[in-house]
């Protein structure tokens, strides 16, 4: 989209220090390669995986974006970790380059770039994005090529640039939806600036349009099998398994994972976007900001559910630092800064990258000052915190389900299926079961529920950590394998039975009775 002629021209890409924010980038991408393969598979990339040897315009629980991403890099790269792991990888090493064109976009310097890449770089929540695949690992990336286009818009007066926003908002929406609330954050900021007219240009609602395109098929999808999303959602609310946070726990979180000294930056990046006349063609963004906290507050989101939207803050606020230690002619205030901010970034990245070995991270995280938060109150027994927890006992757990495999006789595998009680248990049979022979597991959990029994009868079946005497009930013959044993796993204890002669007729007459969406 060019710009006119009286607007500012393009820059060239790798002017006014970006070649130093590309070296960040870059050292980012190899800690990343270097260590995500140090402990285990995340229980939800088993989801992601298997969900992409499925193929849909939806699953569930997300939309079908990262499966299908996952597939592809699967195709090209291989099943390693550090292969699966690649994606967020390279995502959120780039969504630190993207953060630091945002500050050059917003009159930044050399200083301005260099700060807004090291806060992103030490940022604990963006360190994780890059060490696990998750639905967040192309939020920050998104999110910001939204406002990069808004800001675009703005700065070179050429409304196309808001269909652009269009066009990231609708492949968002097939990543993760709660781009939405961006988008609500976006309209509401514009409301509320002499900007508002931009929201009567054609090319806004092309945009919007374009961004409803692309998201239909998954539109499709959800009201052709009844909602399950909204259905799964109103569960997760009905058993009260997130931890909810009140005002001022989940601003002190928002402090913590975009990290203490990475606070300054922001809440002055915020309060320039607000007030500075600087930056006042861009005074959407910081109410888009406020609006956006505010739904995730009344909502009663996660703690990271904001983390996507902090590059721009904390971009805004390395340029007003920047500003103001020209003006003081204090150069040394530079160093001052960016010294400490990178040693402390070090000290924290353990609690996210995988940096040591797991007794020493275990010793690491209890010397901290602070307990790292759990957005689960599943996870606070857990002797780590659950992004690493998840990680350990499923090679464990699949190899007792091998010994019951091997339990059963040659003629009678055909017809015995291996069931389990999540998503993860069911990945984990799905991605390690091949190597004991094992057949694709069954589950009624989350989008395992639609896959359905397979055709398995259930007379006789390989059940993954279910009660002894709820089995009885349901099966003529119980015979207990054995448990994995993991003392860092989050589920830690895991027993297997082999289950023969069935009480409750066929699988697929009991099949509705067995799903969970939760």
């Amino acid at each position: 989209m060019p710009a006119e002629s009286s607007t500012p021209a393009a820059r060239p890409f790798l002017a006014g220090g970006m070649l130093i924010v590309l070296a960040i980038a870059l050292a980012k991408l190899a800690l990343h390669c270097l260590f995500n393969n140090r402990f285990g598979y995340f229980r939800d990339e088993f989801d992601y995986l298997a969900c992409g040897d499925h193929p849909a315009w939806g699953y569930v629980d997300q939309p079908p974006l990262i499966p299908v991403l996952a597939k592809i890099s699967r195709l090209i790269l291989g099943d390693s970790l550090r292969a699966v792991r690649f994606l967020p990888a390279l995502a959120s090493s780039a969504a630190l380059v993207q953060a630091a064109w945002i500050a050059r976009e917003f009159g930044g310097r050399s200083f301005a770039l260099t700060l807004t890449a090291g806060a992103m770089l030490i940022a604990p929540i963006y360190l994780s994005a890059g060490s696990l695949l998750t639905t967040n690992c192309l939020e920050p990336l998104l999110w910001m090529g939204c406002a990069s286009c808004a800001i675009l818009a703005i700065k070179r007066n050429d409304p196309r640039y808001w269909l652009g926003v269009g066009i990231i908002a609708g492949i968002g929406l097939e990543e993760k939806y709660s781009i939405a609330i961006l988008g609500l954050g976006l309209v509401a900021g514009l409301l509320l600036t002499e900007r508002r007219r931009a929201l009567g240009s054609r090319w806004m609602w092309m945009g919007g349009g374009a961004a409803f395109l692309i998201f239909l098929p998954n539109v499709w999808w959800n009201a052709a099998h009844h909602w399950p999303f909204l259905e799964l959602m109103r569960n997760i609310k009905a058993d009260g398994r997130d931890v909810v946070l009140g005002p001022v726990a989940f601003f002190a979180q928002q402090v913590l994972l975009i990290h203490p000294l990475n606070a300054p930056i922001w809440i002055a990046g915020l309060i320039a976007l607000l007030f500075a006349a600087r930056l006042r063609q861009y005074r959407m963004l910081g109410w888009c900001y406020l609006a956006v906290y505010v739904t995730f507050e009344i909502l009663h989101g996660k703690n990271y559910y904001l983390a996507p939207i902090y590059p721009m803050l904390l971009a805004a606020g390395a340029v007003t630092i920047e500003s103001a230690i020209e003006r003081s002619g204090r150069a040394w205030w530079k160093p001052a800064i960016l010294v400490p901010l990178l040693a402390s970034g070090a000290w924290l990245a353990p609690i996210v990258v995988p940096v040591l070995p797991v007794d020493r991270t275990l010793a690491y995280l209890n010397a901290l000052p602070f307990e790292v938060p759990r957005t689960e109150k599943s996870h606070a027994a857990a002797a780590l915190p659950q992004h690493y927890a998840d990680q350990f006992g499923w090679v464990d757990m699949v190899a007792v389900a091998g010994q019951a495999w091997n339990r059963i006789p040659a003629a009678e595998r055909p017809g015995c299926g291996v069931f389990a009680q999540n998503y993860g248990q069911a990945g984990a049979i799905d991605f390690f079961g091949r190597r004991y022979g094992l057949p694709p597991a069954l589950s009624g959990h989350q989008t395992y529920y639609l896959w359905g029994p397979r055709g398995y009868s259930g007379n006789c079946l390989i059940v993954v950590d279910d009660r002894r005497e709820k089995l009885d009930q349901l099966f003529e013959r119980v015979e207990y394998v054995g448990t994995s044993n993991n003392p860092y796993a989050l589920e830690g204890h895991i027993p297997v039975f082999l289950c023969r002669g069935t009480k409750f007729g066929s699988l697929a007459e009991i099949w509705p009775r067995l799903k969970r969406w939760r």
